[in-house]
């Protein structure tokens, strides 16, 4: 079973003016949420961990994740309100955000409110602005610590600085994330914006001498990378017609993290000894997944039977 670890939230987006005010058309969201969704709808067993709201928003996160498959024992309900996330798109498609979560709920979560995890847990994911805010971001890099040597740690930094804006801490987050997790998968984008001047071989050969064993630079319409200590490899994107890019790093991630573990492949060593052509293959699936959800609005991320070797 995956565990997934970070913040849920709605997705507002801003639409037409009307009489009295603006349209908006709430999402469900968040990127550990979404992956948590993502790897469901790959027919993977997955749980939740972190602070949902018992507001109108938390209810429909809860109720999605029930009717995804997601396991929710993991989740820490709290009366303090849902973050909203309001969404902009430019020309492009491509999503600018505005964040309104200063103490709501996926923020609470203390460290002595840590969960058990369940004896199946094999692999957790953890992500985004949670790490970097608080008492939520100690609680998770706790418990990515605390389990690196018994369960497979994978790491999206998904940076927002209008959530946490000093880039300082979270150039220091992802740096201490990088001791800890064995897959790290991170955009160019966030890649530039963390290591500024620096080539992402560069950043990725430094993370890997500190025990990283695959990382994932996603470069949107160019396709993606990755490295091991033994290869290096580039898969194209696919071509598609974008609505927005919403969602589509972490429909990447859902399936890479799926197709690992469909192969049996969920292990520290086992990335490691991944070959060129097993990996390209992994990129390939996660590439065509992050396209599919590239062509929809929002975060809606594919399902096993849209994706190539479905069963």
């Amino acid at each position: 079973m995956f565990v997934v670890c970070g913040e849920a939230l709605m997705d507002v987006y801003a639409g037409a003016p009307t009489s009295g005010g603006l349209r908006l058309d709430a999402r469900l969201g968040g990127s550990p949420y979404n992956v948590a969704v993502g790897l469901a709808r790959l027919g993977r067993p997955v749980a939740f961990l972190g602070g949902i709201s018992t507001d109108a928003f938390g209810e429909r996160l809860m109720r999605a994740l029930v009717e995804e498959g997601v396991d929710t024992a993991l989740v820490r309900r709290s009366a303090a309100p849902t973050t909203l996330s309001v969404v902009s798109l430019d020309a492009q498609g491509v999503p600018q955000y505005a964040f309104h979560g200063e103490g709501a709920a996926d923020r609470d979560l203390p460290v002595a409110d840590l969960p058990a995890l369940p004896a199946g847990a094999t692999a957790l994911h953890f992500g985004s602005y949670a790490m970097a805010v608080e008492p939520v971001g100690t609680a998770l890099r706790t418990l990515a610590a605390r389990e690196r040597g018994r369960r497979l740690v994978a790491y999206d930094p998904n940076v927002r600085l209008n959530v946490h804006p000093g880039l300082a801490r979270w150039q220091a987050v992802v740096e201490e994330m990088a001791g800890l997790a064995h897959l790290v998968k991170v955009s160019a984008e966030d890649l530039a914006l963390l290591c500024p001047g620096e080539a992402p071989e560069a950043v990725v050969q430094r993370w890997l001498a500190r025990g990283v064993r695959l990382a994932v630079v996603t470069q949107g319409g160019a396709g993606c990378r990755a490295w091991t200590r033994a290869v290096q490899v580039a898969v194209p994107a696919p071509a598609v017609t974008v609505v927005d890019t919403v969602g589509a790093g972490d429909a990447f991630q859902a399936a890479l993290l799926a197709w690992l573990d469909e192969q049996g492949l969920l292990a520290p060593e086992a990335l490691e000894a991944l070959e060129a052509a097993r990996l390209k293959a992994a990129l390939r699936l996660a590439t065509q997944a992050a396209g599919l959800a590239c062509a929809r609005r929002g975060a809606d991320l594919p399902r096993r039977d849209e994706l190539p070797g479905a069963a």
